[in-house]
Protein backbone atom coordinates (compact mmCIF):
# COMPACT_ATOMS: atom_id res chain seq x y z
CA UNK A 1 0.00 0.00 0.00
CA UNK A 2 2.80 2.38 0.68
CA UNK A 3 4.58 1.30 -2.48
CA UNK A 4 1.21 2.48 -4.47
CA UNK A 5 0.99 5.60 -2.36
CA UNK A 6 4.15 6.44 -3.26
CA UNK A 7 3.99 6.09 -7.40
CA UNK A 8 0.89 8.18 -7.10
CA UNK A 9 1.75 11.15 -5.60
CA UNK A 10 4.32 12.11 -8.39
CA UNK A 11 1.84 12.25 -10.74
CA UNK A 12 -0.19 14.84 -8.86
CA UNK A 13 -0.25 18.42 -8.82
CA UNK A 14 -0.89 20.44 -5.58
CA UNK A 15 -1.82 24.67 -5.27
CA UNK A 16 -1.64 26.41 -1.88
CA UNK A 17 -3.09 29.98 -1.30
CA UNK A 18 -1.17 32.28 0.82
CA UNK A 19 -3.41 36.02 0.93
CA UNK A 20 -2.72 37.66 -2.21
CA UNK A 21 0.50 35.54 -3.12
CA UNK A 22 -0.18 32.41 -4.92
CA UNK A 23 2.59 30.02 -4.56
CA UNK A 24 1.70 27.32 -7.29
CA UNK A 25 3.99 23.78 -6.83
CA UNK A 26 3.63 21.29 -9.76
CA UNK A 27 4.94 18.08 -9.55
CA UNK A 28 5.51 15.67 -12.47
CA UNK A 29 6.10 11.40 -12.78
CA UNK A 30 9.05 12.17 -14.88
CA UNK A 31 11.11 14.36 -12.74
CA UNK A 32 12.49 13.22 -9.32
CA UNK A 33 12.71 17.19 -7.99
CA UNK A 34 9.68 19.09 -7.84
CA UNK A 35 9.22 22.63 -9.86
CA UNK A 36 7.76 25.51 -7.72
CA UNK A 37 6.57 28.39 -9.37
CA UNK A 38 5.85 31.64 -7.41
CA UNK A 39 3.52 34.36 -8.60
CA UNK A 40 2.10 38.02 -6.90
CA UNK A 41 -0.90 38.91 -7.90
CA UNK A 42 -3.45 42.05 -6.87
CA UNK A 43 -6.74 43.26 -8.18
CA UNK A 44 -7.97 46.71 -7.61
CA UNK A 45 -11.67 47.47 -9.00
CA UNK A 46 -12.37 51.38 -10.05
CA UNK A 47 -15.20 52.54 -11.40
CA UNK A 48 -15.04 54.02 -14.85
CA UNK A 49 -14.69 58.07 -15.05
CA UNK A 50 -17.22 59.83 -16.96
CA UNK A 51 -16.08 61.64 -20.04
CA UNK A 52 -17.15 65.01 -21.23
CA UNK A 53 -18.81 63.25 -24.37
CA UNK A 54 -21.10 61.31 -22.14
CA UNK A 55 -22.95 64.17 -20.66
CA UNK A 56 -26.85 64.72 -22.84
CA UNK A 57 -27.43 68.42 -22.71
CA UNK A 58 -29.41 67.84 -25.68
CA UNK A 59 -33.11 68.87 -23.82
CA UNK A 60 -31.63 72.47 -23.45
CA UNK A 61 -30.95 72.87 -26.82
CA UNK A 62 -35.25 73.47 -27.63
CA UNK A 63 -35.20 75.44 -24.80
CA UNK A 64 -36.38 79.14 -25.15
CA UNK A 65 -36.54 81.03 -21.45
CA UNK A 66 -39.05 83.72 -22.99
CA UNK A 67 -41.58 81.62 -24.23
CA UNK A 68 -44.20 82.01 -22.57
CA UNK A 69 -45.98 78.62 -21.93
CA UNK A 70 -49.64 78.48 -21.01
CA UNK A 71 -51.09 76.18 -18.49
CA UNK A 72 -52.81 73.10 -20.09
CA UNK A 73 -55.68 72.12 -17.53
CA UNK A 74 -56.24 68.45 -17.51
CA UNK A 75 -60.03 67.21 -18.70
CA UNK A 76 -62.20 67.13 -15.71
CA UNK A 77 -63.74 63.58 -15.21
CA UNK A 78 -66.87 62.13 -16.24
CA UNK A 79 -69.51 63.22 -14.48
CA UNK A 80 -67.78 66.27 -12.59
CA UNK A 81 -69.69 69.77 -11.13
CA UNK A 82 -67.65 72.19 -10.87
CA UNK A 83 -68.75 74.57 -7.61
CA UNK A 84 -70.72 77.81 -8.23
CA UNK A 85 -69.50 81.22 -8.69
CA UNK A 86 -69.86 83.66 -5.62
CA UNK A 87 -71.21 86.51 -8.20
CA UNK A 88 -74.21 83.54 -9.06
CA UNK A 89 -75.52 84.25 -5.70
CA UNK A 90 -78.01 86.36 -4.92
CA UNK A 91 -77.21 89.53 -2.49
CA UNK A 92 -78.26 88.84 0.92
CA UNK A 93 -80.68 90.72 2.13
CA UNK A 94 -80.01 92.91 5.99
CA UNK A 95 -82.30 90.18 8.14
CA UNK A 96 -80.68 87.43 6.45
CA UNK A 97 -77.19 88.88 7.94
CA UNK A 98 -78.67 89.75 11.05
CA UNK A 99 -79.69 86.00 11.04
CA UNK A 100 -76.41 84.43 10.34
CA UNK A 101 -74.74 86.88 12.45
CA UNK A 102 -77.11 85.74 15.82
CA UNK A 103 -76.08 82.45 14.90
CA UNK A 104 -72.28 82.91 14.96
CA UNK A 105 -71.89 85.53 17.65
CA UNK A 106 -75.46 85.34 19.93
CA UNK A 107 -78.18 88.25 19.57
CA UNK A 108 -76.95 91.53 19.01
CA UNK A 109 -77.38 94.44 21.66
CA UNK A 110 -81.11 95.27 22.08
CA UNK A 111 -80.48 98.69 23.25
CA UNK A 112 -81.92 97.67 26.41
CA UNK A 113 -79.75 98.75 29.12
CA UNK A 114 -78.89 95.36 31.64
CA UNK A 115 -79.63 97.95 34.86
CA UNK A 116 -83.41 98.89 33.77
CA UNK A 117 -84.77 101.70 34.79
CA UNK A 118 -83.24 101.17 38.80
CA UNK A 119 -81.24 104.21 39.55
CA UNK A 120 -80.88 102.89 43.01
CA UNK A 121 -79.61 99.45 41.05
CA UNK A 122 -75.72 99.83 41.93
CA UNK A 123 -76.41 100.49 45.89
CA UNK A 124 -77.87 97.18 46.26
CA UNK A 125 -75.41 94.90 46.88
CA UNK A 126 -75.34 92.06 49.36
CA UNK A 127 -74.09 93.10 52.05
CA UNK A 128 -71.87 90.26 54.07
CA UNK A 129 -69.40 90.77 57.60
CA UNK A 130 -66.23 89.15 57.90
CA UNK A 131 -64.15 87.67 60.47
CA UNK A 132 -63.36 90.78 61.93
CA UNK A 133 -66.66 91.99 62.18
CA UNK A 134 -66.51 94.95 58.60
CA UNK A 135 -69.09 95.35 56.16
CA UNK A 136 -67.98 94.38 53.04
CA UNK A 137 -70.04 95.31 49.71
CA UNK A 138 -70.17 92.46 47.35
CA UNK A 139 -69.68 94.27 43.76
CA UNK A 140 -72.70 92.98 41.62
CA UNK A 141 -72.42 91.14 38.39
CA UNK A 142 -74.27 93.07 35.71
CA UNK A 143 -71.78 92.52 32.89
CA UNK A 144 -69.45 95.70 33.15
CA UNK A 145 -66.59 96.34 34.12
CA UNK A 146 -64.64 99.46 35.43
CA UNK A 147 -61.47 101.16 35.36
CA UNK A 148 -59.68 104.09 37.03
CA UNK A 149 -58.69 106.76 34.81
CA UNK A 150 -57.64 109.29 36.95
CA UNK A 151 -57.73 109.63 41.00
CA UNK A 152 -56.29 113.10 42.22
CA UNK A 153 -55.89 114.65 45.92
CA UNK A 154 -57.71 117.88 46.77
CA UNK A 155 -57.08 120.12 49.59
CA UNK A 156 -60.20 122.92 50.78
CA UNK A 157 -59.02 125.81 53.16
CA UNK A 158 -61.35 126.27 55.48
CA UNK A 159 -61.72 128.06 58.90
CA UNK A 160 -60.18 125.25 61.13
CA UNK A 161 -57.47 124.05 58.20
CA UNK A 162 -57.27 122.10 55.51
CA UNK A 163 -59.37 119.44 54.36
CA UNK A 164 -58.24 116.60 51.94
CA UNK A 165 -60.45 114.75 49.80
CA UNK A 166 -59.65 112.31 47.00
CA UNK A 167 -61.43 112.56 43.27
CA UNK A 168 -61.15 109.64 40.99
CA UNK A 169 -62.53 109.48 37.77
CA UNK A 170 -64.01 106.36 36.30
CA UNK A 171 -65.28 104.90 33.24
CA UNK A 172 -67.35 102.09 33.01
CA UNK A 173 -68.44 99.91 30.06
CA UNK A 174 -69.55 96.31 28.85
CA UNK A 175 -67.62 96.29 25.95
CA UNK A 176 -70.52 95.72 23.59
CA UNK A 177 -71.16 99.85 22.85
CA UNK A 178 -71.91 101.17 26.18
CA UNK A 179 -69.91 103.28 28.38
CA UNK A 180 -70.04 105.65 30.81
CA UNK A 181 -67.83 108.44 32.63
CA UNK A 182 -68.04 109.18 35.97
CA UNK A 183 -66.63 111.42 38.78
CA UNK A 184 -66.33 110.92 42.38
CA UNK A 185 -65.22 112.74 45.84
CA UNK A 186 -64.77 111.05 48.90
CA UNK A 187 -62.17 111.17 51.89
CA UNK A 188 -60.91 107.66 51.00
CA UNK A 189 -59.51 107.01 47.89
CA UNK A 190 -61.53 103.88 47.71
CA UNK A 191 -64.83 106.15 48.20
CA UNK A 192 -64.37 108.09 45.90
CA UNK A 193 -63.75 105.09 42.85
CA UNK A 194 -66.96 103.33 44.09
CA UNK A 195 -68.98 106.84 43.66
CA UNK A 196 -67.51 107.47 40.81
CA UNK A 197 -68.64 104.11 38.95
CA UNK A 198 -71.64 105.41 39.57
CA UNK A 199 -72.62 106.64 36.30
CA UNK A 200 -75.65 106.84 33.20
CA UNK A 201 -73.75 104.82 30.37
CA UNK A 202 -74.75 105.77 26.54
CA UNK A 203 -74.25 103.29 23.57
CA UNK A 204 -70.68 104.01 21.41
CA UNK A 205 -70.75 103.22 18.22
CA UNK A 206 -67.12 101.20 16.98
CA UNK A 207 -64.36 103.09 14.98
CA UNK A 208 -61.65 102.19 12.82
CA UNK A 209 -58.35 100.88 14.52
CA UNK A 210 -58.03 101.99 18.68
CA UNK A 211 -54.99 104.04 18.40
CA UNK A 212 -55.28 106.31 21.38
CA UNK A 213 -53.48 107.78 24.40
CA UNK A 214 -55.20 108.21 27.79
CA UNK A 215 -58.53 109.17 28.44
CA UNK A 216 -59.82 108.34 25.19
CA UNK A 217 -58.30 104.89 25.04
CA UNK A 218 -59.45 103.98 27.84
CA UNK A 219 -63.12 104.60 27.04
CA UNK A 220 -62.96 103.62 23.41
CA UNK A 221 -61.81 99.94 25.64
CA UNK A 222 -64.46 100.16 27.66
CA UNK A 223 -66.61 101.06 24.99
CA UNK A 224 -66.09 97.39 22.68
CA UNK A 225 -64.24 99.11 19.99
CA UNK A 226 -61.63 97.34 18.38
CA UNK A 227 -60.27 99.65 15.78
CA UNK A 228 -60.43 103.19 16.17
CA UNK A 229 -58.38 106.38 16.25
CA UNK A 230 -58.11 108.50 18.84
CA UNK A 231 -55.67 111.81 19.99
CA UNK A 232 -55.89 114.36 22.79
CA UNK A 233 -55.26 118.21 21.68
CA UNK A 234 -55.07 121.04 23.78
CA UNK A 235 -56.50 120.66 26.98
CA UNK A 236 -54.68 117.28 29.02
CA UNK A 237 -57.32 117.24 31.95
CA UNK A 238 -58.46 113.47 31.77
CA UNK A 239 -62.17 113.78 32.66
CA UNK A 240 -62.93 116.50 30.02
CA UNK A 241 -61.36 114.36 28.01
CA UNK A 242 -63.25 111.41 28.70
CA UNK A 243 -66.48 112.83 28.76
CA UNK A 244 -65.34 114.64 25.26
CA UNK A 245 -64.59 111.41 23.51
CA UNK A 246 -68.48 109.79 24.36
CA UNK A 247 -69.33 112.94 22.71
CA UNK A 248 -67.27 112.54 19.94
CA UNK A 249 -68.19 108.75 19.64
CA UNK A 250 -72.28 110.00 19.46
CA UNK A 251 -71.59 111.93 16.68
CA UNK A 252 -69.73 109.69 14.36
CA UNK A 253 -71.57 108.57 10.86
CA UNK A 254 -71.40 105.67 8.89
CA UNK A 255 -70.13 106.05 5.18
CA UNK A 256 -73.68 105.27 3.66
CA UNK A 257 -74.99 108.33 5.79
CA UNK A 258 -72.17 110.79 4.34
CA UNK A 259 -73.00 110.17 1.14
CA UNK A 260 -76.69 111.16 1.45
CA UNK A 261 -75.88 113.47 3.02
CA UNK A 262 -74.00 115.05 0.31
CA UNK A 263 -76.41 113.79 -2.08
CA UNK A 264 -73.31 111.19 -3.91
CA UNK A 265 -72.46 107.61 -4.43
CA UNK A 266 -70.79 106.26 -1.41
CA UNK A 267 -67.91 105.28 -3.85
CA UNK A 268 -67.29 108.85 -4.39
CA UNK A 269 -66.18 109.61 -0.98
CA UNK A 270 -63.04 107.41 -1.80
CA UNK A 271 -61.66 109.91 -4.47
Amino acid sequence: MAATTAAVVPALSSISFRSSIYSISCLFAKSSKPFFLSASLSLSLAPPQAKASDKDTAFFDDLDPEEEVFFDPPTPPEGFIPPPSFDEDPEETEDEIAAAYEELYGPAYSGISVLGNDVFVMDSKVKKTSAFGKVKKDKVKDGFEERVVQVRRVTKVVKGGKQLHFRAIVVVGDKQGQVGVGVGKAKEVIGCSEIGATVMLRPAAPGTGVIAGGAVRIVLEMAGVENALGKQLGSKNALNNARATIVAVQKMKQFREVAQERGIPMEELWK
